[in-house]
């Protein structure tokens, strides 16, 4: 039976301040999804990438929202108990009160911040990024779920993330059980990219021992859509595509995560 390493299982509501071990490490490719929300009154909290499991380590990665009349986002790093210089962007990705979908990507130029799947900004390694060895975060945030992707030895990449189980370069078309079956609060993370020329690709929710499709996400790339949909008894539900923005282009990378938030269905 596989076992997943610890750096694969997603920590779900984590209690703030929270200070925890990224176990591998990070490298280019590697990723850091979070799941959160902001209180109503918030006015700062932080995201530090650690080189080490010390709050006093250095900080690889210091990201700090700011509600201070002035909104923008600082970031920065320490080193040996010394701030260096700030590089801020006076822009707010985040509304007081509201749930938000965070994902940071570690590339050869930088750590590149995502928030609710829009382009956020940039930040140029000062640190070498293998030193980082654990987040901690801290303030106004209440964080619902946070998944390391990326982080085995073995392989710098990780195409699939299941449950914590993590499944390298699957052939297209993949099939396989989800262990365990899907319930509330479960993350499925799907990497790739989508080809030169591509019309669309689609990932299937099946209900076993059946034909019926739970849910299916079908990126019409052409269209510049995404469908959502499902199938009950050989036949099609009525289909959502309601979507403000379509993240699935041709030649690109795309992180794809999917999160049972509800306890009907499947």
């Amino acid at each position: 039976m596989f076992v997943a390493p610890p750096g694969y299982q997603p920590i779900y509501n984590p209690r703030i301040p929270y200070l925890g071990p990224i176990y591998g490490g990070l490298r280019d490719g590697s990723s850091i999804y979070l799941q959160g929300s902001t209180p109503e009154n918030m006015t700062r909290f932080f995201i530090n990438l650690l080189c080490g499991e010390a709050e006093s380590s250095d900080v690889a990665l210091h990201f700090n929202p700011r509600f201070d009349g002035w909104d923008k986002v600082v970031f920065n790093t320490r080193q040996n108990n010394s701030w260096d210089s700030e590089d801020k962007v006076r822009s707010m990705p985040f509304s007081k009160g509201r749930a938000f979908e965070m994902v940071i990507m570690i590339t050869s130029h930088g750590y590149q911040v995502k928030v609710d799947g829009k382009d956020f900004h940039t930040f140029q390694h000062r640190l070498p990024v293998e030193r980082v060895r654990a987040m901690h975060i801290a303030g106004d945030v209440s964080i619902q779920t946070i998944n390391v992707i990326g982080v085995s030895p073995e392989s710098p990449t990780c195409d699939f993330v299941m449950g914590g189980q993590p499944v390298y370069n699957p052939p297209v078309p993949y099939s396989n059980m989800i262990p365990g079956g899907m319930f509330p609060k479960r993350t499925i993370i799907v990497r790739g990219m989508v080809s030169h020329g591509a019309n669309g690709l689609s990932i299937n929710f099946k209900v076993s021992r059946s034909r019926d499709i739970a849910f299916h996400m079908n990126p019409r790339v052409k269209q510049g859509i995404v469908v959502r949909n499902s199938m009950i008894g050989g036949r099609w539900g009525q289909e959502d595509r309601q979507l403000s923005t379509n993240p699935f282009r041709e030649g690109q990378y795309f992180d794809v995560s999917l999160i049972r938030r509800i306890s009907r269905c499947f």
